[in-house]
């Protein structure tokens, strides 16, 4: 609940301090030339976000080094002028006027399958694992809006990467795993495989159409992407070396898809928890969209209709959730020098800091002592609107300083409109009993080991009703008279 900084000590790592005072986080954050990813994190992660240093590559594994090859230098990974120069190349992308391309032209359409796979669902009285539409919806969206393909959440790329991001995460709490990977890990490297490959096809589909202008310019291309420019030629355009644009490729996918899926999977699980916030925020887009009944799709959600001032209760509906639920539960540096934090703290060179976004965003010094209560209100003013500020040292779920995050504005809208669409449309029922699914009655939904925060087991719902059209079911209340979560 307060801001104390302590060591941990573990065989065989370097020495660490966790830290929690914003102040601290805020020391780190500003100091990238001080702190950087390291050789720690490196070493541990290079196999799926590259490593900026091949000697880095080779303590870490020989044996997966042999067998796989470099996977390289991705922005989630990388220092110095390696991440400028993806970063530079990001900031293109994530541009105003293209946010507003991805809102009103490239979602609409995935959303339309989504709501079509709902649809029959609800026809077919299915238990469907949202967590797993969420993940569809946000790989195909990235897969069109920064790489011009196809790419479904289905494809062996997505279990591989899955499946590796999970191992990479245990690498980071268990001293022995090159001994484990040496035993057991045939199939980690398989899925690394498989990552690298989908890289290279992400590349080198581009490369040939850019060395094709005739075929890349044509009017059925332009229909397929509205991006005049994308993520890869942005990437091909500030990198030469393929290698490095294959691995940065990788790093934003992962980035844009798995985050705000798994943001959304537990957003949507805190409202099926918490009816009465469900119905301020259904109450909010019936005052936002006047002229559409509840028996009318929101085909019309555009970037405009989903911006703070247009919807704050359900931008707060979000932000609350990423306050107890961030997609990157905790982060850790290197520190390349000797330095002193604000509270005083000395740490040598070579060590590790580490903050945990997850327990920051309890702590009963920032939020008060309803912290560990999801209270999206929070975030409003008297007026209703968006009035709670908190800097990004306080609340360092898109990271901050000169590495905040080039998405954050993206997941943000992206979140609010899927939400406006998908609960304006559907009454959702969390499915409970443990042999369909479900965590059992009274009981609260887990993460998954992961460097990320996705849910274990996926979120199983049914489809009490779908509202549009002329099919109305009788709606389930499984969740409804289960103990809050928070």
């Amino acid at each position: 609940t307060g801001f104390s900084t302590f060591e941990i000590s573990v065989p065989s790592l370097p020495p660490a301090i966790v830290i929690s005072d914003p102040k601290n986080v805020e020391h780190v954050l500003k100091n990238e030339e001080l702190f950087i990813k390291g050789t720690f994190f490196r070493s541990r992660s290079w196999d799926l976000f590259g490593a900026s240093s091949d000697h880095a590559i080779c303590e870490a594994n020989d044996i997966a080094a042999n067998l796989v090859g470099r996977i390289g230098n991705g922005i989630i990974n990388a220092d110095g002028d390696l991440w400028r120069i993806q970063r530079k190349a990001g900031l293109r992308f994530f541009s105003n006027a293209n946010l507003k391309i991805f809102l009103d032209e490239a979602l609409p359409p995935i959303l339309d399958d989504t709501e079509t796979f709902l649809d029959a669902a609800v026809n077919s009285e299915e238990t469907v694992d949202m967590q797993q539409v969420f993940l569809e919806l946000t790989t195909r969206l990235m897969g069109k809006v920064a790489y011009d393909m196809d790419i479904p959440a289905s494809l062996p790329f997505s279990k591989a990467f899955d499946f590796a991001s999970g191992a990479i995460g245990d690498r980071f709490h268990n001293p022995f795993w090159k001994i484990r990977e040496f035993v057991f890990g045939a199939p980690l490297r398989k899925a690394f495989v498989e990552v690298t490959r989908f890289g290279n096809e992400i590349v080198s589909s581009t490369v040939a159409k850019r060395q094709n202008p005739s075929k890349a310019t044509d009017n059925s291309t332009k229909a397929r992407n509205p991006l005049q420019d994308n993520l890869i030629n942005s990437l091909l355009d500030h990198i030469q070396d393929h290698q490095v644009v294959e691995d940065a490729a990788m790093n934003y996918l992962s980035a844009g898809r798995d985050t705000t899926a798994q943001s959304l999977t537990w957003t949507l699980y805190l409202l099926l928890r918490h009816p009465e916030h469900q119905e301020s925020l259904i109450g909010e887009l019936a005052r936002a969209f006047p002229s559409m009944s509840r028996s009318s799709a929101l085909r019309s959600v555009t970037y405009d209709q989903v911006q703070p001032v247009a919807l704050p209760y359900t931008h707060s509906v979000f932000t609350e959730t990423l306050r107890l639920c961030p997609p990157v539960p905790f982060e850790l540096k290197e520190c390349v020098a000797p330095t002193t934090f604000p509270d005083g703290t000395w740490l040598p060179k070579g060590s590790v800091v580490i903050w945990v976004p997850w327990a920051m965003g309890r702590s009963h010094k920032i939020w008060g002592h309803d912290s560990e209560r999801f209270r999206p209100d929070r975030w409003l003013d008297a007026a209703g609107s968006i009035g709670l500020q908190k800097s990004t040292f306080e609340f360092p779920v898109f990271n901050g300083g000169p590495r905040t995050c080039l998405g954050k504005k993206l997941a943000e809208l992206l979140a609010v409109a899927v939400l406006a669409r998908l609960m304006w449309r559907y009454e959702f029922a969390e499915v409970v009993a443990k042999e369909l699914g479900g965590c059992g009655r009274g009981g609260e939904r887990k993460s998954q080991n992961s460097l990320t925060l996705p849910m274990e087991d996926g979120l199983p719902v049914k489809k009490g009703s779908t509202i549009c059209g002329e099919k109305t079911a009788k709606k389930e209340t499984i969740a409804t008279n289960l103990p809050s979560l928070y």
